[in-house]
């Protein structure tokens, strides 16, 4: 799969710098935290679609690590780094085995499938 992106010679050099580094920070924590867990899903507060998502999880008895970031009233200049990095354009972003799956809707259709289980006896990390 491939999505458009700008080609960095149609970025002006000046410009470069706050693209590249504009909340990176923010991406390294979730590149981080996807490293070290077999499951990571990444929300925001009052959403309903995050809490889905892990409970799903919590019922299937799966561990994973939740990341936090801000709600509809703040942080979304730091969550867009997130959708720029990943391409997902919702929250939450669930990671397994270092794999964007989606959101809750996603892992739901995973479980269903059973394809959830075996992706995590897998335990294999991509980053």
């Amino acid at each position: 799969m491939t999505r458009a992106i700008l080609d960095e010679s149609q970025i002006h050099p000046a410009a470069r710098p706050l693209i590249g580094g504009k909340h990176a920070d923010i991406v390294r924590e979730v590149q981080a935290a996807i490293a070290a867990h077999q499951v990571v899903v990444v929300g925001m507060a009052i959403n309903p679609f995050p809490r889905k998502a892990r409970k799903i999880l919590d019922v299937l008895g799966t561990p994973y690590q939740y990341l936090q970031y801000g709600s509809y009233f703040n942080q979304w200049h730091r969550r867009n780094a997130l959708k720029m990095w990943s391409g997902w354009p919702t929250f939450p972003m669930v990671f397994v085995n270092g794999v964007l799956v989606g959101g809750a809707s996603e892992l739901q259709a995973l479980v269903a499938s059973g394809e959830l289980s075996a992706m995590l006896a897998k335990k294999v990390r991509q980053f």
